[in-house]
Parts: structure tokens; sequence; C-alpha cells
């Protein structure tokens, strides 16, 4: 993750729809090491996966620390369709994490729980703007570009219009 600074006022590069695709654990028991550990263990070997893959779909991620129970990961995707077909392919690492997870679940050991949130943004549903910060979020996951090129304000940026 870059920390480089870039000066100015810049925007995402992003084009066209955005996946964010939130994901996490909380520990529900501290001493209950063997249900929590291997989830806690699981994420960076898919992101490390998912990273290596080239067309996997992951446009990038971030690593959120919450509270001293709770670690989420925040990622970026190009398409849907490609973070349900990782999801649910069978040869990849989340599968495994799944069923074990499922097993520990119904053997009714509550003492790790997990959450994911997906996000549909269609093309010109978000907006963002960094100044005079390292790329960050969406920006740091597909790129930035001066502002100018997407409009000077918010309003011009941000192109989608319910209804």
């Amino acid at each position: 993750m870059g920390a480089e600074l870039i000066e100015g006022r810049t925007t995402a590069a992003a084009e066209g729809e955005v996946i964010v695709f939130v994901v996490g654990m909380r520990i529900n028991n501290f001493w209950a090491l063997r249900s929590w550990w291997p989830v806690f263990r699981a994420m960076p070997r898919m992101l490390k996966e998912l990273s290596k893959e080239e067309g996997s779909g992951l446009l990038g991620f971030r690593l959120r620390p919450g509270m001293p129970r709770v670690f989420e990961v925040i990622q970026y995707w190009e398409s849907h369709e490609k973070l349900i077909a990782y999801a649910s392919a069978q040869n990849n690492e989340h599968r495994p994490a799944w069923t074990d997870f499922n097993r520990r679940a119904r053997a009714g050991k509550s003492h790790v729980g997990i959450f994911h949130e997906t996000y549909v943004v269609p093309a010109g549903g978000y907006e963002t703007i960094y100044v005079n910060m390292p790329a960050y979020g969406l920006g740091e996951a597909a790129g930035v570009v001066p502002v100018g090129r997407r409009g000077e304000r918010a309003k011009d940026r941000l192109a989608y219009r319910a209804g």
C-alpha cells in the first residue's frame, strides 16, 4: 500500500461500476484461540491469492482495524460477477475456509463471528476527492487522476441521478 504523497487535488480513476466488499470477523471469546485463529489466518491467504491472480477482479483492498475484537477488510472489485466467481470456486482458498467456519458454527461454537457487506455502485454513483494525500481507498485500488479530468466540483463528478 503506497504512502507517497500526491500534492494537489486528485480523484479516483475508476471507470464504470465498482463493487465495494466489506468483510471481517469479530472475536467473541478471546480464550477460544482454536475457534478464531483459523478464521483470522484465512483472509491473508485469500488476499495473497487474489493479488497474485491476474484477472481475479480484485482491484485493491485496505485492512481496517476496528474495535479490539473486530478485524475488517475493505475490498474494491471490478465486477460482482468476479467476486461471486471467486467466492464459489472450488479450487480457491475461500471454499475450504468457509466450509471450516460453517462446520465450527454448526458445532455450536460461537466463539467467532464473521460478516460481509457487498455494495454494487453503478457508474456515476460514486465520487472521490483526495487533497495532498497518498493514494487511498478507491483511489489506491484504481489509481488517481487530477480532479479537473472528472470535474472541479463534487456534483460534476457525481453523475449518477436516482429516479
